[in-house]
């Protein structure tokens, strides 16, 4: 696989060079009045569905008269207040008694899935700074920091790294791992040649990635921060937990059941909103 730094390169140009909102186009020093101008201009001349979405998230903003505090310069004020951040987190069950919660950057629409399609199957390294953008959103976990805690990214195999040429999660999870400054952690490997869980019912994601994951190392910490780029219904993720609470014991590495980590969840996107 490539390394980082052809990706860090397109991230620094397109943050310290690039003046333009990265969705829009607009130079993003705008003032707010005009921005609102010139997307109301553009919402007459074009009745696409993508645009009538973006036309209900400007009234939306016209209602609030607010500005959310940006955390970065990536995007104009319109186009940051036009997403739906930090969708309410959700849960899923891991073992008796535990459960696994999971905090989504957003939603996973317009205009997140194309961007994240995109970059994942093309590597459309135009799409990254949006990408970016929105992994910033996520706070870092209360009492988390680089001496106890560690990112856990969504292992790929082997022959789905070979098709693509690169692991856009190990990409998107390093971005990560550098806004929280928390280390990514790779004592878990995949161990199956699952099929992709696209178009999938959760019974058949959970079907589908039965045994996929296994430690190879034990944690170096308790506090475990799981990372994907997709949770559609959080099958992927509550697998990958599940490797925590009832690991197997690869014949070479001494690793014990271990019930008392504190395991979360995080995703780029989630669901819709409908």
């Amino acid at each position: 696989m490539r390394g980082l730094a052809p990706y860090q390169t397109g991230l620094w140009l397109a943050e310290y060079i690039d003046i333009r909102c990265q969705l829009c186009r607009i130079y993003r020093s705008m003032p707010q009045s005009q921005l609102l101008k010139h997307h109301s201009l553009s919402s007459l001349n074009d009745v696409s569905a993508e645009t009538a979405s973006q036309t209900h998230s400007l009234l939306t903003i016209l209602r609030h008269q607010t500005t959310n505090r940006l955390s970065s310069g990536l995007f104009c004020a319109h186009c940051h207040n036009s997403m739906n951040w930090l969708p309410k987190p959700f849960n899923v069950d891991i073992a008796a008694g535990i459960s696994l919660p999971i905090q989504a950057s957003t939603y996973y629409e317009y205009p997140m899935r194309q961007a994240i399609r995109a970059f994942k199957h093309h590597e459309d390294m135009t799409k990254l700074p949006l990408l970016l953008h929105t992994i910033r959103q996520l706070p870092r976990p209360h009492g988390c920091h680089n001496n106890n805690s560690v990112i856990v990214a969504m292992p790929t195999t082997n022959q789905r790294l070979i098709k693509r040429g690169f692991d856009p999660v190990s990409i998107l999870s390093a971005q990560l791992s550098k806004h929280w400054r928390i280390p990514l952690w790779h004592g878990v490997k995949r161990v199956d040649d699952t099929v992709s869980q696209q178009g999938l019912t959760r019974a058949e994601r959970l079907s589908n990635l039965n045994n996929a994951f296994a430690l190879i190392e034990t944690p170096p910490v308790k506090r475990l921060l799981l990372f994907d780029d997709v949770s559609t219904t959080g099958a992927s993720l509550q697998a990958l937990a599940r490797a925590f609470i009832s690991p197997e014991k690869p014949a070479t590495v001494n690793i014990h059941s271990d019930t008392n980590y504190q395991i979360s969840a995080y995703a780029l996107a989630h669901g819709s909103q409908s």
